[in-house]
């Protein structure tokens, strides 16, 4: 299905300055000790997020751009290049919770 109207960005659907938060501020610090050292390829990426959430009334889109944005401070990369995602939300048990996640290229390597 299609319909031919340009998407709106968060950016532009919100006025004024948005302020970090206590809680996205302690989450960013905790993601930034524990995300595990990973080369990010140039060109054109792919990326898979798994959510595994304890709230079944969570929005799979919710988390999304705050992984992402610590994603890019903590790896130096910008998410302009990500042509394509994956998102999946399961469910677990409250104090199960994590985040998966794979970064790719979608090009396809050189040969000489």
């Amino acid at each position: 299905m299609r319909v031919n109207i340009k998407p709106l960005s968060v950016n532009q659907a919100w006025q004024g300055k948005r302020f970090k938060t206590k809680q996205y501020k302690q989450y960013e610090k905790e993601l930034l000790l524990v995300l595990p050292d990973f080369e990010i390829p140039e060109g054109k990426l792919k990326m898979d997020i798994t959510f595994a959430l304890s709230s079944k009334n969570a929005d799979i889109d919710n988390p999304i751009k705050c992984f992402v944005d610590i994603l890019q401070k903590k790896y130096n990369f910008n998410d302009r290049n990500i042509y394509k995602m994956n998102i999946t939300k399961k469910d677990v048990k409250k104090g199960c919770e994590y985040i998966k996640f794979n970064i790719r290229s979608i090009e396809k390597p050189k040969t000489n």
